[in-house]
């Protein structure tokens, strides 16, 4: 999917508003889009970044909704329910920088060989468990393919280290555009 500047304006707008009348009121805004691009079903992370630190970061991998509901509705999840912060202050949301990772389809793969470090991200999927990181993960650690797996499985899927290579657990891949108020 591509976006031109003024779609990821106002995507990154759509974020930015409802979180702040979400802090301010604890209602979501109904917006109103035409747009095809906009208005059409696709995965979405919103990650939040304070001083240029992780703040929280929620999405729906596959979409369930137009892209700019899944845009409000993971802003609003992303600085209120991660369960690794807590929730962002009216206050301290000045200080966020907003990101978006609008979400290619999923594609199962067999092996490593089938996606690259900072172009895909990774889904998991063994039993009930799954966990997935996005491609930007792998430029900002640096691991290597196995590490980046390993990583994944234990720390995010709640499975093994070493699980991405048994045959019964699933893998898919992903591609994402992501854009922040920092870099269009």
């Amino acid at each position: 999917m591509t976006l031109s500047p003024d779609q990821k304006k106002r995507l990154l707008e759509i974020a930015r508003k409802s979180i702040e009348e979400y802090l301010a009121t604890g209602k979501r805004l109904d917006f109103k889009e035409d747009d095809p691009q906009l208005t059409s079903i696709s995965g979405a992370f919103v990650t939040l970044h304070k001083r240029q630190e992780l703040r929280g970061c929620i999405g729906n991998i596959t979409g369930e909704k137009p892209l700019f509901e899944t845009i409000r509705d993971m802003a609003i999840a992303s600085a209120t329910g991660d369960p690794r912060f807590p929730a962002v202050t009216k206050e301290e949301f000045k200080e966020i920088d907003i990101e978006i990772s609008v979400l290619t389809p999923l594609k199962r793969i067999t092996g490593i060989d089938e996606f690259q470090l900072g172009i895909h991200g990774v889904l998991v999927k063994s039993g009930w468990n799954q966990g997935v990181f996005l491609p930007q993960v792998a430029l900002e650690t640096g691991w290597s393919k196995e590490e980046f797996l390993s990583q994944l499985c234990a720390h995010k899927a709640g499975l093994s280290p070493d699980a991405w290579k048994d045959p019964k657990t699933e893998l898919y891949i992903f591609s994402a555009l992501v854009f922040s108020e920092n870099k269009p």
